[in-house]
Order: C-alpha cells, then structure tokens, then sequence
C-alpha cells in the first residue's frame, strides 16, 4: 500500500458528512421538491430523506427513467447551494467531535456528496475538517481509505461501515441516520455511538 509521505505515521480519521456531521434532510428535501415541480415527476421526498447516503444518481435512479438521471442530478447539484445550504445545522456534538479528531492527528471529509457543495457546508458550518474529498460512496470511500492512510472512518450508513472494511480500517458508526444501531453492528461497526456526543469519550478510551 502506498501513501503519501504526509500522512504515514500520523492518526487520520475519516468523517462523512450527511446525517453524520450535518443534518442535510432540510435541505435536501427543499432541492427534490424542486426537483418534482420542475420535472413533472412525482417523488416522494420524505421516502428520500429517510434513506439518504446513496449518490444522488442512485436516488433519481428510483424515480426517473436512466436517460434523464444524468440531466436532473446536474440541476440538483445546481439548485442546492442557494436552496439547501441555508437549511442545513451541524448535528449535536460534530464540532467537538472533529476537534477531538484533530487533536490526535488529521481529518479527512469522505462524502457521496458533490465535493464543491460538501466545502461549502463546512465553510459555512465552521466544521474545522481537513481535506475533502466527494462523491465517493462504499468502494470509492475505502480507495480514498486506503490512499489516505486513514486509521478509523465515522460514518452513520451500513455502506460507510462496509467501506470501513473495505479499507481494512474500524468503522465507528453513530445512529444518527438511516441505519439502526443493529444494522450497523451487522456491518461490521467496531462501535456503535448515540450520537458525536460520545466521541470525545470514546476517542480517550482508544
């Protein structure tokens, strides 16, 4: 395994973004009921909200046909700066959680979300992360994983916990989002938190 020379040596932890560190249901929902208007097809966006994680090509997959994914995921990714962002809080505990991070070592931000929208929301939250790197989902996490040299990576989604293993690196899962607790320990979580409440604790014991 190569990696590069800065981070060999050195704790990097890995955070995603949606339900994990942001709570991006407000804003999302916002961007697919524009999305319905504009497009004339019905969405359920409550269904979307409830499941978020996937790429947004995944979701629109589910509603429109393949020909139109493409169009409609580019005028998603359009719309949800000036409509999403301004919606959108950090969930309780993230900046304390990625302070805690820091004080180790590095972070790193490893999200299915369009990388220049995933900048802005940390710029706007204030979330003091490292590097970002978007629309990496599962597979494309664990390469970043790997090539990062990341030691954990904290996400709330069964696929995050698989792109954990994926990278041969512990999964920390915190059931904020989709995946229940047990969910997340089926995919192999090293750890299960309520909340980034707990991380500052459960990094001291690690």
């Amino acid at each position: 395994m190569s990696w590069p020379d800065s981070v060999i040596g050195v704790t990097t932890i890995g955070f995603d973004l949606d339900m994990t560190l942001i709570d991006s249901r407000p804003g999302i929902r916002a961007v697919y009921d524009r999305l319905a208007a504009e497009s004339g097809v019905e969405i359920d966006v409550e269904l979307v909200v409830s499941r978020l994680g996937p790429p947004v090509e995944w979701e629109l997959g589910q509603w429109m046909p393949e020909a139109e994914v493409k169009r409609w995921a580019d005028r998603y990714r359009e719309l949800y700066p000036d409509i999403a962002l301004p919606l959108v809080e950090t969930l309780p505990g993230a900046h304390a959680a990625i302070e805690a991070a820091n004080l180790r070592g590095r972070t790193i931000l490893i999200t299915a979300k369009h990388g220049p929208n995933a900048r802005l929301h940390v710029a706007r939250l204030g979330l003091p992360i490292g590097e970002v790197f978007g629309q990496a989902w599962r597979e494309g996490k664990a390469d970043v994983l790997r090539e990062q040299g990341a030691t954990t990576y904290v996400g709330d989604h069964v696929h995050d916990m698989d792109a954990a293993r994926l990278a041969g690196v512990p999964g920390l899962a915190v059931a904020t989002g989709p995946s229940s607790a047990d969910e997340l320990r089926e995919a192999g979580a090293a750890d299960v938190l309520t909340s980034l409440e707990d991380f500052p604790a459960w990094l001291d014991q690690h």
